[in-house]
């Protein structure tokens, strides 16, 4: 694998890091659900907003496993991948974060897409309100997969651009 150029080794660390943060973003997910009863009330409102519009639980869902799987891969990207960082912890995770909310809003509107009923692109057949075929876990899953490449990018040219590649 050394004989990798080094932003490819990076992608493929990266990558794997984020595997790690999909694992850890989907328990957040499932969990959150479960105490509020299951996948299937996801889309009931939290907050009631003028006319149809609403804060739904699956939005707060959404966010707090983004905060809480991008806290987790900041740190093991900081570990691994781009290890040898100059910048401080508070700094570098400003920017990550950042970083995150491009990945996440891409990510996001992937999960509105696939999950709200008035979507041509809402998920239908195979697709349910709970269970392993919840359109919620499915459109989550999607959304913080298409949302990577994203983080890559800016991550490599933002966050960890004074890290010592040698090391």
């Amino acid at each position: 694998m050394s004989k990798l150029p080094g932003w490819l080794l990076q992608f493929l660390k990266f990558g794997l890091v984020g595997v790690s943060g999909i694992v850890v973003n989907m328990l957040v997910t499932v969990i959150m659900n479960q105490l509020n009863g299951g996948a299937a009330n996801a889309r009931n409102p939290v907050i009631e907003l003028p006319g149809p519009m609403a804060i739904r639980y699956t939005y707060i869902v959404y966010a707090v496993a983004f905060v809480v799987a991008n806290t987790w891969n900041y740190q093991l990207n900081r570990w691994w991948t781009f290890k040898g960082t100059r910048r401080g912890w508070w700094r570098g995770f400003f920017w990550f974060f950042a970083a995150g909310i491009v990945g996440a809003l891409v990510g996001f509107a992937v999960k509105v897409a696939l999950t709200h009923p008035n979507s041509p692109f809402y998920l239908h057949g195979w697709f349910t309100a709970s269970g392993v075929s919840s359109r919620e876990y499915w459109g989550q899953l999607a959304g913080v997969i298409v949302g990577m490449p994203v983080n890559f990018v800016v991550n490599r040219l933002v966050t960890f651009r004074h890290h010592d590649p040698s090391l």
